[in-house]
């Protein structure tokens, strides 16, 4: 994907490198296109040379189908040269974006616009009760666009059916044009899945797993408020189904929003222990999707940069929530971690973070945080040269070996997890020691990510990471 940018000054724009694999700075709006024609018909030009035009904010036309190839800035992507697999000596890929991606301070105005301009008049608006307090400035802006928009603002968990199904009849009380979730991954998720369901015959129950969804008829947005899930990008929702007590998934293209708008200044308001959980959430995705059986090329960039985007701006944003260039260089990490979840997804950490989350409801962000460096170590074995990259782009030091290199990594991950406000160890969190085995066999059920992890993990290993974690 070849996109370019600007940077409004007082005199006018100049243009900076390549979108996806600099750092975002501030005053800056992108606008992420597909145009799947020029793709088609062979017009690379478009894709492969730098755009940029003074009107605000920029348009450029990168391909959804492929990977982020022809980024002129070489050196930007800093790829490791034994990593550097072709792709066609891989197995096929298919990458899920939006149909747009709006990213930058102030570009919700440009959503409001955009759906105007597709003559999407009347939206149910999924979020929270504390974020809609805080981003008023969303509803004035719908509004300004002539968006009718109603409110539902009964979020205030991680999402199970019955919140979802709560959420449904509400959206299916009067027609409607389109949703929009605004919030963390909870609220964009419910949101995603009553798109869905809301004009269809499906049960939420009817769609758990891969590819089971019929389609969708609702236009569908999401604004995160949170640098952490990716939802707004991804093919993914998660609900706690309450009759077994497990995050379950539906996965498909349908969930994959026509628009998302990552405006980092609506994170500012974002505590720090939430900055701190859904900041190691994201850095979570992108290590988990480095280090996989089913890494590729395509999705490798995303997760190097978004690793280093994330551990370089996450404590600034925690020390003060008003960094406007932490914020957006965090969010810019959490879009690529998005990115990754449809073609290679997540692993171990994810599928033992669900049991977690399900019988003693804590935070995702944390469940995966207090995992993180037990199931690296466990995973090391197997993929030292991608953990040694990975421990690079954390910011540790090459030593003599892979495996050296990427044990620096851990300690590395280490050193940042303990500056953030948050409990490290699962027994802090009221979960007693005889529930772990219960915990292992818990997940164990998650095949969809544990095929995807670098080394087999047997319930007897899962309940050592716990034992480790605990």
């Amino acid at each position: 994907m070849s996109v370019s940018r600007i940077r409004r000054h007082a005199q006018g724009v100049s243009l900076l490198k390549p979108f996806p694999f600099g750092r975002f700075e501030e005053g800056e709006c992108v606008i992420l296109e597909n145009n799947l024609e020029r793709v088609k018909s062979g017009d690379c030009q478009a894709m492969n040379s730098n755009i940029f035009t003074e009107s605000s904010p920029i348009s450029c036309l990168p391909g959804s189908v492929g990977s982020p190839s022809g980024i002129p800035n070489e050196r930007a992507t800093r790829v490791p040269a034994d990593c550097m697999e072709t792709a066609a000596a891989l197995g096929p890929i298919t990458l899920l974006q939006p149909g747009k991606i709006f990213f930058g301070n102030g570009s919700v105005a440009t959503l409001a616009a955009e759906l105007a301009a597709r003559d999407v008049r009347k939206v149910l608006l999924v979020t929270s009760p504390g974020v809609i307090k805080s981003c008023s400035d969303v509803l004035s802006k719908l509004e300004d666009a002539g968006v009718c928009t109603r409110v539902y603002a009964e979020i205030n968990a991680e999402p199970t059916v019955q919140m979802f199904e709560a959420c449904l009849r509400v959206a299916r009380e009067q027609p409607l044009d389109g949703i929009v979730g605004l919030g963390g991954g909870s609220p964009m998720d419910v949101a995603k899945l009553v798109a869905a369901l809301a004009t269809g015959t499906q049960s939420v129950r009817d769609v758990f797993g891969i590819n089971l969804l019929h389609g969708r008829r609702l236009f569908l947005a999401c604004l995160p408020t949170t640098s952490g899930t990716g939802s707004e990008v991804s093919p993914n929702a998660i609900l706690l189904d309450e009759s077994c007590q497990l995050k379950k998934g539906v996965i498909s293209p349908h969930l994959v929003p026509d628009v998302a708008c990552v405006d980092p200044l609506l994170t500012c308001s974002v505590p720090p222990a939430i900055t701190a959980a859904t900041g190691l959430d994201a850095l979570t995705h992108c290590i988990e999707a480095y280090a996989n059986r089913f890494a590729h090329p395509t999705v490798d960039l995303y997760a190097l940069q978004g690793i280093r985007l994330i551990s370089q701006n996450l404590l600034a944003a925690i020390a003060d929530g008003r960094d406007t260039t932490a914020r957006a260089n965090l969010a810019l990490g959490s879009l690529y971690g998005g990115l990754c979840l449809g073609p290679v997804n997540t692993a171990a950490v994810h599928a033992l973070a669900y049991p977690l989350g399900g019988e003693f409801h804590i935070a995702h962000g944390i469940s995966n945080a207090v995992l993180l460096p037990h199931v690296l170590r466990f995973n090391l074995p197997a993929m030292p040269e991608r953990y040694a990259h990975i421990a690079v782009a954390l910011g540790a030091q090459s030593a003599r070996s892979p495996a050296a290199t990427a044990e620096r990594g851990i300690e590395r991950l280490d050193y940042l997890m303990a500056r953030c406000p948050m409990q490290r160890r699962i027994s802090e969190f009221n979960v007693p020691q005889e529930a772990l085995p219960r915990l292992a066999k818990a997940a164990m059920t998650v095949t969809r990510l544990l095929k995807n992890n670098p080394r087999t993990l047997t319930e007897q290993d899962a309940l050592q990471i716990y034992h480790a974690a605990w």
